[in-house]
């Protein structure tokens, strides 16, 4: 996708205690020895320096010390090329805190090509994952990949092409995700299982999903209290080329912003258009392909405390993905009309109502209900004020300790 040119031979530093390390020797294989005895030297506040160049690697790097920064000479500059991967889940792995990466490329990993794991005090800003040949099941997973981590702040990041998501929170606490870009993932951005999260300021277009918030079944936490606003989703339409069986893979194309099983999502603000499906899609996990998978006892399906207010619409909702939601836009809205922006399965707890798990206060928008819970035998768009309603708003999320200033 990308066309890069630049010389190989290069410098390597590490800036620690005024002392640097010698020249790298010149060539890819050479560079990526001399890279990885950097990463398993590193002590703590080492500055890894990222020469400017592309340099190839044919196994993982991974990276355990605490108090780290990667830093390179640009995205477009210091590139990570894993195309010919042999060995190893990731392009790089990180087990630490207290970490920075900033500046570079990883591109064509086997796997993930980022992976962040059981850190706090994260940062990830400007660095660009991708996967060239453009959107393939065979891509790896995910783009940039914090998984378990507290105190997380991604910025300026661009993620192209990975089979699940470009960028991706699982499992953590205390996250803000502003100013990035996501395109031709299966999801662009996606929050999961996770405790307070930021979302903002991104660009989502030519996904399958452009940003999805999601709570799964048998993982270690849930989560809640996310807010997406001010972001750009546009036209996510891309055909879903995800692995069969995984949650990602039941995303229909032309998907705005899907809510799964989360509660108290606030959805404001931003510019959503032109999904051939639906705008905003809030749903339960009985309506994924994991519906019928076992759940923990305490694990709550239903999505509740969704507040969707101050969102600019247009187009949309006029081809929906698949033979089912094609069938409900004829019976509802017939072969000329479009579906509404925001679409809900209708799955309540019981003695719930559709009040308390969705409220929608965006001028003239729609709700379609699809009736789920029975067989989809009454999908209506909902005239009488139901989802006329408001929650209370939630808190910014606020980064803590190191990061406080940023």
């Amino acid at each position: 996708m990308r066309k890069t040119a630049f010389a190989i031979a290069a410098f390597l530093f590490v800036v620690s205690c005024g002392e640097k390390t010698p020249k790298a020797p010149e060539g890819d294989s050479d560079y990526q020895e001399v890279l990885m005895a950097q990463l398993l030297d590193a002590k703590p506040g080492d500055v890894i320096e990222i020469p400017e160049g592309r340099f190839s690697f044919d196994r993982s790097l991974s990276l355990t010390v605490d108090g780290v920064t990667i830093r390179g000479k640009g995205m477009d500059k210091s590139v990570l090329s894993f195309a010919g991967q042999m060995a190893g889940a990731e392009g790089l792995l990180v087990t630490a805190s207290d970490f920075t990466i900033e500046d570079l490329a990883i591109e064509d990993t086997k796997g993930d090509a980022l992976k962040v794991s059981e850190g706090e005090n994260i940062i990830i800003r400007r660095v660009r994952t991708e996967w060239t040949n453009g959107p393939k099941t065979k891509n790896g997973a995910y783009g940039i990949y914090p998984v378990q981590v507290q105190n997380l702040l991604m910025e300026e990041n661009i993620a192209i092409g990975a089979s699940d998501a470009g960028l991706y929170v699982g499992q953590s606490h205390n996250v803000v995700i502003r100013n990035n870009r996501a395109e031709y993932n299966v999801a662009g951005i996606e929050i999961e299982n996770t405790f307070d999260a930021d979302v903002y300021g991104n660009v989502a277009t030519n996904n399958t999903g452009g940003i999805l918030v999601f709570n799964m079944p048998n993982l270690k936490q849930p989560g809640e209290r996310t807010r997406v606003f001010e972001n750009d989703v546009f036209e996510n339409n891309t055909k879903n080329f995800g692995h069969k069986g995984t949650p990602v893979a039941s995303i229909p194309a032309g998907s705005g912003i899907v809510v799964n099983s989360n509660d108290d999502v606030e959805i404001f603000d931003n510019t959503i258009r032109d999904h051939r499906t639906a705008n905003v899609i809030i749903a339960s996990v009985f309506s994924s392909d994991i519906g019928n998978s076992d759940m923990q006892d305490d694990f709550d399906p239903y999505p509740d405390g969704i507040f969707v207010y101050d969102n600019r619409f247009e187009g949309g909702g006029n081809n929906p993905d698949g033979l089912d939601l094609q069938a409900l836009k004829l019976a509802v809205v017939g072969p000329q009309g479009r579906l509404p922006d925001v679409l809900w399965d209708g799955y309540t707890v019981d003695g719930a109502t559709g009040s308390d798990a969705l409220c929608v206060q965006n001028g003239d928008a729609k709700v379609l209900n699809v009736d789920g819970p029975n067989g989809n035998k009454n999908p209506h768009i909902v005239e009488d004020g139901t989802h006329k309603c408001t929650f209370e708003k939630l808190s910014p999320v606020t980064l803590k300790g190191p990061l406080a200033d940023l």
